[in-house]
C-alpha cells in the first residue's frame, strides 16, 4: 500500500530548490532536479515560465539565474518529468505487473539515472522479469549508483524487497 505519493518520494529524494544549482554531476539543475543543461525546458513549459519559447539552453538557464522559479512551477516541471519517466518504464512488459510501491521504485530510479543507466540495471531487470523482487534490490545494491545516492539507494532496495512503501 502506498503511504506516500510519487511526487512526495522524489522531492524527499531530490529536494525541491527554486533557484538553479549545481548538482553533484555539475550541471545547473532547478526544481525537483531539472537538468537545464541536459534536459532543459520544451517550448511549453518555457511559455509557462516566460511567456514566450525558442529560448536556447543558456537563454533559458541565464533567465532562470535571474528569477528563479516558483514551488508551482516546480511541480508543473515535476509533474511532467513524472510522465515522461512513467510513459519510459511502462515500455517494459513487466513493469506493470510490479505492484504500486515497486513501479515507485523503478520511476524514482529512471527519474534519477535516466532511462540509459536504468537499462544498465540488466541483473536486476532480469530478476524482475522473474519477479525475484529480493535478487532485484541485492542487484541494485550491487552498483555504483547505491553508494553514491545514500539513504535513497537504501530506501529504495528496501521497498524493492519487501513491497512496502517507506516510513
Amino acid at each position: 500500500m502506498l503511504k506516500h505519493s510519487l511526487k512526495d518520494q522524489l522531492i524527499l529524494h531530490e529536494g525541491l530548490k527554486l533557484k538553479p544549482y549545481k548538482c553533484p554531476a555539475n550541471k545547473w539543475t532547478i526544481g525537483v532536479g531539472r537538468n537545464l543543461e541536459d534536459v532543459g525546458l520544451s517550448g511549453n513549459e518555457q511559455l509557462k515560465l516566460f511567456g514566450t519559447c525558442g529560448l536556447n539552453r543558456k537563454e533559458v538557464i541565464d533567465r532562470l539565474l535571474d528569477r528563479g522559479i516558483s514551488e508551482e512551477e516546480a511541480l508543473f516541471l515535476l509533474d511532467n518529468d513524472i510522465k515522461k519517466c512513467t510513459a519510459d518504464v511502462k515500455r517494459f512488459p513487466w513493469f506493470e505487473s510490479l505492484d504500486p510501491v515497486r513501479q515507485k521504485v523503478i520511476i524514482d530510479m529512471r527519474f534519477n539515472l535516466g532511462l540509459a543507466g536504468l537499462m544498465g540495471f540488466k541483473r536486476m531487470i532480469s530478476a524482475l522479469e522473474r519477479g525475484d523482487y529480493d535478487k532485484a534490490g541485492e542487484e541494485m545494491k550491487d552498483s555504483k549508483w547505491y553508494y553514491q545516492v545514500g539513504i535513497r539507494g537504501r530506501r529504495l532496495v528496501k521497498m524493492m524487497k519487501t513491497g512496502e512503501d517507506y516510513v
